[in-house]
């Protein structure tokens, strides 16, 4: 059987990374580096200071504008602000180049058609980072759905809370709809993925979005309801204000719950500079581990380790071998497709029938 991730013999794929700044510092750079069959090339960013952080820790060439990329590179990288995902992801598309475009994908559905129309036009692969879906604690709950320890999942909660009572500024706080902000579409957007991933399409949403914090702009404590037509229902909080954090999961079904406090660990390893791909990278400490049972008979469960790389596997193991990419865009059209009924639920205090 071949090995998806065996591609010693064939030359690296050049990445141009457009970007530098949280997601793409933090995130796409380390991880592109640690995956075999991937270089990365070029990183275009106008900061002096990250120009030469591209340039000494990973040997790139930092560029001021994406198009000096169309020419040098096999593989686009979109980490830039929110609203400038589709022109980037467009022009990509359009020199020829397949595409890595960090969530959201675009502002709306329609926006997000457009391109997988485009991408599939040309046959170029188009996928999007939904690096949650390798959470080590959403592993977990798939684990426990498929073995049928959870009996059939009526409900799954599922939480991003902060406590950031001060803002800290920036497009995401501060840029309102034109940019893309708010949490509804930066957690939101990891929160719903998740939620069709596990429990299939979704009938009816109900949403609330509030500003709480004075001077932010963008909405900052969201919640949303949504209804699945196999009848579960999701319950989907994000926010920056809330002083004590509830459990990151609780899931019920009908021969048991599992329950779990805290983040996965992977992005607070990423942020302390630790490498994707070192021993126990993605593992949980054992007193994080989740509680599966009921309250008269529950033990912890070992959380699955958490494998973002899996996501740039993928990705090289579609260019290389012409399968599916790790994230269809149709599965992010879907999405939006939420997250535009929860925006308008909450400006109109409706719910909002799909």
């Amino acid at each position: 059987m071949t090995d998806l991730n065996d591609h010693s013999d064939q030359p690296e794929l050049r990445v141009g990374l457009i970007g530098y700044g949280v997601a793409g510092a933090f995130f796409h750079a380390p991880l592109i580096a640690a995956t075999p069959g991937l270089k990365l090339s070029a990183v275009v960013t106008g900061d002096p200071g990250r120009a030469a952080e591209v340039s000494s820790r990973y040997g790139a060439r930092p560029v001021a504008d994406a198009a000096e990329l169309w020419e040098s590179v096999d593989l686009v990288v979109v980490a830039s602000p929110n609203r400038t995902h589709v022109p980037l992801a467009t022009a990509a598309l359009e020199a020829g180049l397949p595409v890595v475009v960090d969530k959201p994908l675009a502002a709306t559905a329609q926006e997000a058609r457009g391109l997988a129309e485009l991408a599939r036009d040309r046959g170029l692969m188009l996928t999007v980072f939904q690096n949650r879906r390798w959470d080590g604690d959403f592993l977990t709950i798939e684990r426990l759905v498929a073995s049928g320890e959870l009996g059939t999942v009526n409900r799954l909660e599922s939480r991003f809370e902060r406590w950031r009572p001060v803002p800290k500024g920036g497009w995401r706080e501060m840029g309102g709809a034109a940019e893309v902000g708010g949490l509804l579409y930066d957690l939101g957007s990891h929160l719903v993925d998740q939620a069709l991933r596990l429990l299939g399409p979704v009938t009816a949403v109900y949403a609330e979005s509030d500003v709480r914090r004075a001077g932010v702009v963008s909405d900052d404590d969201t919640f949303i309801a949504l209804t699945h037509a196999g009848g579960a229902r999701s319950h989907l909080w994000m926010s920056a204000v809330t002083s004590q954090l509830g459990p990151r999961f609780r899931v019920l079904g009908t021969q048991a719950a599992y329950v779990k406090y805290g983040l996965d660990v992977q992005e607070d390893r990423l942020r302390a500079g630790l490498t994707p791909d070192s021993p126990g990278f993605g593992d949980d400490p054992r007193d994080r581990w989740g509680v599966l049972g009921t309250d008269e008979a529950g033990h912890r469960v070992p959380t699955e380790p958490g494998a973002y790389l899996e996501f740039y596997r993928a990705v090289v193991a579609a260019l290389r071998e012409g399968g599916a990419p790790p994230v269809a865009p149709e599965e992010v059209v879907e999405a939006l497709t939420v997250l535009e009924a929860a925006r308008r639920s909450a400006a109109e205090g409706t719910t909002v029938s799909l």
